[in-house]
């Protein structure tokens, strides 16, 4: 997971800890609204286009390895 949350901080300049808690929170079972609304603090107060975002490159690049 880590190689994945290096990989997306390469691709979007976010911070890695926010990174990192997005993934993780969606492999919790958060919803992204969830996570957009009431995980600020987790998530550098990104909205639901961005959380998606991330949500999907990571899929892909899960995909891909």
């Amino acid at each position: 997971m880590q190689n994945l949350v290096n990989l997306l901080t390469q691709k979007t300049s976010l911070k890695k800890e926010h990174i990192n808690n997005i993934l993780k929170l969606l492999d919790e079972g958060s919803t992204i609204p969830f996570i957009a609304r009431y995980r600020k603090e987790r998530t550098g107060s990104l909205d639901e286009v961005m959380i998606t975002g991330i949500r999907d490159r990571a899929e892909q690049l899960k995909a891909l390895a």
